[in-house]
């Protein structure tokens, strides 16, 4: 008994390449080479390159992550506050030659359920001010001021961080803006936010950033005749003179060690 060609026991023909659909690439792993892309920013753990790491982490590569900008739309009601934003300082722009929404903020980003808008640090009052005072906005008080000094980032190394409440409303919001190493100046928000007094004295009492038109930027935390800005990354670990009781830190290199 014959049978169709190709019918066979053993004779099937296997399936062409070209029919067969190509798979997907997975998501996780192209982030997870993108990510190892990255430029390494430091080892170890807690910033220790010496014999006092201690946490068994020294293998550690910590890279910079990327900074990537939220695309529309960015959920909850923080499209209405960008629409209402960019609208008001456009308007300002065009009948009084104002700072326009594109060029005072070129980042938005939405990450863990908050938006923060990235402003070059010239345009900060003008935006500040426009949040504040329009009615459909009204973000009438800054909750503080935070520092944070990411030493990789060339340019960029310092940032302040402004937390905004709008109670009429009740939405909240957050300001980041850059200043470099070399020029660690960024506008006071003290006219605008009379609460930021205090917190511009303590951002810059750790982290050295200079707030142009703060009436009395002074220790807040540590001693007057202190020298740096403790909470800075590049500031040593140990081995600085405490005046109390004659006390000394050591650095981690000669701190007790365990095997």
């Amino acid at each position: 008994m014959t049978t169709p060609s190709g019918a066979q026991h053993g004779n099937a023909q296997p399936a062409n390449d070209s029919d067969q659909q190509p798979t997907a690439p997975d998501p996780a792993a192209l982030a997870g080479r993108e990510r190892l892309a990255e430029q390494v920013q430091r080892t170890g753990m807690f910033g220790t390159s010496t014999t006092g790491d201690t946490s068994g982490y020294g293998g550690l590569q910590v890279r910079r992550a990327p900074r990537v900008a939220s695309p529309r739309p960015y959920g909850s009601y923080f499209d209405e506050v960008a629409d209402s934003l960019a609208a008001a300082m456009n308007a300002n722009a065009a009948a009084a030659g104002g700072t326009s929404y594109d060029d005072a903020i070129p980042q938005v980003v939405v990450s863990y359920g908050e938006l923060t808008l990235y402003v070059q640090r010239e345009h900060l009052p003008a935006v500040a001010a426009t949040l504040r005072d329009d009615p459909s906005l009204y973000f009438e008080m800054c909750l503080g001021v935070s520092g944070v000094h990411y030493p990789a980032e060339t340019g960029a190394e310092l940032h302040a961080v402004y937390q905004l409440l709008s109670i009429t409303h009740n939405r909240r919001i957050r300001l980041e803006v850059t200043a470099p190493d070399a020029d660690p100046h960024i506008p006071s928000l003290v006219s605008i936010y009379p609460t930021c007094d205090w917190h511009e004295r303590e951002t810059w009492d750790f982290f050295g950033v200079i707030f142009d038109g703060h009436t009395a930027l002074t220790r807040i935390e540590m001693p007057d005749d202190w020298r740096g800005h403790p909470q800075r990354k590049d500031y040593p670990l140990g081995g600085i003179p405490v005046e109390y009781r004659g006390a000394v830190i050591p650095p981690p290199d000669e701190r007790r060690s365990y095997e």
